[in-house]
């Protein structure tokens, strides 16, 4: 009953965190759209910088925008922060019931580093705290006030940190790290600025007086952030689940070209929303980057002695089969088990079962670009596979896809 208890206790924790996640993502989109489709108006209030006429489900909404503060407050106020507060709370969450429960199995690889779990946990919090303070120490220095050189240094900031994650973490631990910094920022960029900075205003309006108008000014800075943030932060929630994207030797420059590519998309759709001709190049550059994060996944994948089992290649298909068959049920069958033998482990990970033939051919693809097209199994390299038994995988499948399995290897049941 434990086991399955956590098991639905990880599930609705990522649901909560998707639901969460439309919701401020929505949110965020939106308001940036519609900041940048504002326009001046002859009748607009003193102090209003624009508005947008929109219509949406059969009606018709008028938009006006103050740049600092209206007149006076009204008397109800709609404040956009628990849906970015919710998506954090619960991928933190889920980052520890998974990750750092599972420390030793997900986030630690001893080839890379050698770590207690306690101690890759410590990093991990560490990494996310800093990569806060780091950036909004940026942000409010002298550079905050250059648009391009902010840019450029938070650019190679946070690829600086995807870099130094996958030099510590194991490839599945490094990627969901760099996501979940990205998005801590983002948050922190709304409960540790933009909200505090509206507050001030809001007190400031009660009290009669005239607000800061840095507060706004800093709040769209940073909403801007985000904006430009989101995607790629998305990518990485995707990316996890397609090992031959987070588990290949170049997952950082991957990263660094997504920061790109997200830039670029972002692009286009806020110069569209402003009203300015849409940029169209940015999808033809996007694509070229698409394509090169594609080539550099394949580049960084297991590097093979090229004559590794050839004499199974050429030679005997039967032994390749059953030699392949033997690894996956020796190496991989203590976890994907109907009754795991991994500690702590109730359920085999996404239900993939390995303890017999029959169960290994359902899933061919699946232990190709886990294993041999990749770093992503077994989890760390806790199991210790080689090369040159990943190369033998490629093989297998590959003689699989051609021919089938050889007559002599099939089993009777």
């Amino acid at each position: 009953m434990i086991d399955y208890l956590w098991m639905w206790s990880e599930f609705m924790v990522r649901w909560l965190h998707v639901v969460a996640g439309i919701a401020w993502i929505g949110s965020s989109f939106y308001f940036i759209a519609l900041d940048l489709s504002l326009k001046p108006g002859k009748q607009l209030p003193d102090g209003a910088h624009g508005e947008a006429w929109q219509v949406h489900g059969g009606g018709f909404y008028n938009m006006v925008k103050y740049l600092v503060a209206p007149a006076r407050m009204p008397d109800e106020l709609t404040w956009f922060k628990w849906e970015a507060y919710t998506t954090w709370l619960s991928g933190f969450a889920l980052l520890t019931i998974i990750y750092y429960a599972g420390a030793g199995l997900y986030m630690i690889d001893t080839e890379i580093l050698d770590l207690e779990p306690w101690q890759a946990v410590a990093l991990s919090i560490g990494g996310i705290a800093g990569g806060w303070i780091a950036y909004d120490a940026l942000c409010r220095s002298p550079l905050g006030r250059d648009t391009r050189g902010l840019v450029i240094a938070g650019f190679a900031f946070i690829v600086f940190l995807a870099w130094g994650y996958a030099e510590i973490f194991s490839a599945r631990g490094a990627f969901v790290q760099i996501g979940v910094t990205i998005g801590t920022i983002m948050v922190a960029n709304v409960a540790m600025v933009i909200i505090p900075g509206q507050k001030k205003v809001v007190a400031k309006l009660i009290a009669g007086e005239e607000p800061d108008p840095q507060h706004g000014a800093r709040a769209k800075q940073r909403s801007l952030h985000n904006n430009y943030l989101t995607l790629p932060v998305v990518f990485v929630m995707i990316g996890g689940h397609y090992p031959a994207v987070f588990a290949t030797e170049y997952a950082w420059v991957i990263l660094a070209l997504v920061l790109v590519i997200g830039g670029l998309i972002r692009h286009f759709f806020n110069t569209k929303h402003k009203g300015d001709p849409a940029p169209w190049w940015t999808w033809i550059a996007a694509a070229v980057l698409v394509a090169g994060a594609v080539v550099l996944s394949q580049a960084g994948a297991p590097k093979y002695d090229e004559d590794a089992y050839a004499e199974y290649e050429f030679g005997d298909g039967a032994a390749l089969h059953v030699a392949a068959v033997e690894l996956v049920t020796e190496r991989c069958a203590i976890c994907h088990a109907r009754v795991p033998q991994w500690d702590g482990m109730g359920f085999a990970p996404k239900g993939v079962v390995l303890e017999t033939e029959a169960d290994i051919l359902r899933y061919v693809d699946d232990i190709y670009w886990q294993v041999a097209a990749s770093h992503a199994m077994p989890p760390g390299n806790i199991i210790w596979v080689e090369n040159e038994e990943r190369a033998m995988l490629a093989n297998w499948r590959a003689m699989l896809r051609a021919d089938g399995v050889p007559a002599t290897a099939e089993s009777d049941g």
